[in-house]
């Protein structure tokens, strides 16, 4: 009985250690809390033979983790929607989607048109819409009450009180307040260079005022919170979530028109799991997994109803930030043309290490 026991426990292990082996992995690129542990265990108890390891980024660290590799190590990035066109015509990164795959009628369908044409190469789609939002303001308008735009970040009489974050976003939005349009010269170099150099000497000067400049959700949410900053740099989800602990912080679309967003769902070039990639995007677009994900996010998913599957303090937020005249006024990202992200870098190098 003993040899006989000893043998049946054998078998079970080798059963289980064999199932463990032949399990897929869903490598996934994407942003802090686009891949919230409570969704990961429920697709992983749909699909037992999937697993799934996430690993966070942002725009440009996915495509230099993607360029590094040549497009290998992840199964599923989530690049922005204006960060694909220009990084696979540089760096052949991704791979063309199977839009037979993906139950793209369930996706609101000017976010998915837009998507596409956005990242079309050749007759081929690389890109659909997962998440959007857009950038801008955010002020606890009990203390900063006449904030309006981009250009009050830097107004003296909140100095050491605002806060920004040294990305690209920044220069956009500040050459809008400069009254620039800085996607009407994408296709000029050299009038962009102009643009870049009077938008830098603006965030140099303002450096005397900014109290810091934030990188991650967490430490702009705390200085809001606690009234050290009054006035920031943001993305409307962060604003979202603090407008459900303190009304009185509220997402401040600038008059210039807040910039809209779009993440996507993306295929590297040299994943390994394309089945799992598709049945995770298609996982994502139920709306009971909508309303886990939104509350993770902030954001609204790509989805008709997606603000309605927002919880509901997400829905009052949106409401007190954005009338019908904001969202007429919103200026989507525009394609990243070759070469323009270097001469932002070099812009943001600038401003950094200016005393």
């Amino acid at each position: 009985m003993k040899l006989k026991f000893r043998a049946l426990l054998a078998g079970t292990a080798l059963v289980l250690a064999t199932g463990a082996a032949n399990a897929e992995t869903l490598r996934l690129l994407t942003w802090g809390s686009y891949a919230p542990d409570e969704v990961v265990k429920m697709f992983e108890a749909e699909y037992p033979d999937i697993k799934v390891e996430v690993t966070f980024s942002n725009n440009e660290e996915m495509i230099a983790k993607l360029r590094a590799t040549g497009g290998t190590g992840f199964d599923l990035a989530q690049p922005s929607h204006d960060r694909v066109y220009a990084a696979q015509l540089e760096y052949n990164i991704y791979k063309p989607l199977d839009l037979s795959k993906i139950d793209t009628e369930k996706m609101t369908p000017n976010l998915l048109e837009g998507v596409k044409a956005n990242t079309t190469i050749e007759g081929e789609v690389y890109s659909v819409p997962h998440q959007w939002g857009t950038s801008g303001v955010m002020a606890n308008m009990k203390l900063a009450p006449d904030v309006t735009g981009w250009a009050d970040l830097c107004d003296e009489k909140y100095q050491g009180r605002t806060s920004m974050r040294l990305r690209r976003t920044i220069l956009l939005g500040t050459a809008f307040g400069m009254g620039m349009d800085p996607f009407a010269l994408y296709a000029d170099p050299a009038a962009y260079q102009d643009m870049l150099d009077k938008v830098t000497e603006k965030l140099i000067a303002c450096k005397s005022v900014i109290k810091t400049y934030w990188s991650g959700g967490d430490d702009l949410s705390a200085m809001m919170l606690s009234g050290e900053v009054v006035a920031s740099e943001t993305w409307d989800s962060t604003a979202f979530k603090l407008y459900g602990e303190n009304p009185d912080i509220v997402f401040v679309p600038p008059a210039t028109g807040a910039l809209a967003w779009i993440d996507t769902f993306t295929i590297p070039r040299g994943g390994e799991a394309d089945d799992a990639a598709y049945k995770w995007i298609n996982f994502v677009l139920r709306p009971e997994i909508t309303k886990l994900m939104s509350a993770s996010t902030g954001a609204i998913a790509a989805v008709p109803n997606g603000i309605d599957l927002m919880p509901d303090d997400k829905k009052a937020a949106i409401s007190a930030a954005f009338d019908q005249s904001d969202i007429d006024n919103l200026k989507f990202f525009a394609n990243i043309p070759p070469g323009i992200e270097d001469m932002e870098g070099l812009a943001l190098e600038r401003i950094k290490a200016a005393n």
